[in-house]
């Protein structure tokens, strides 16, 4: 199907947190291609603080339908205390289950 040159086609775009183990080192970050990303965390292809942490676990996802969506929540979830985080993570995810596992079927 031919879109008009006029329309924006918004993809998805995923607010993820990531663990180093369960309640372990946390990082929260943003991306269009969750597999994609998850993959460059575990192949250490992401430097800096997730390559050093070990921070390799998915263990919450969020999806939103436009980068300034999922911008604004990944900043508000920056600041957020860590045990917010964790009672947000525990909430659907009360094991700590890897998540990167479901997004491959």
């Amino acid at each position: 199907m031919c879109m008009p040159s006029n329309t924006i086609m918004e993809m998805p775009y995923h607010v993820y947190i990531t663990a180093s183990q369960t309640r372990g080192t946390l990082y929260t970050g943003v991306t269009n291609d969750i597999a994609r990303r998850m993959m460059e965390h575990r192949e250490g292809k992401a430097e800096g603080f997730t390559a050093k942490h070990g921070v390799r676990r998915l263990v919450h996802v969020e999806t939103y339908p436009t980068i300034a969506e999922a911008i604004a929540r990944e900043k508000r979830l920056k600041r957020w205390r860590r045990a917010w985080k964790i009672a947000l993570i525990e909430q659907d995810n009360p094991d700590w289950h890897d998540l990167f596992r479901r997004l491959n079927g």
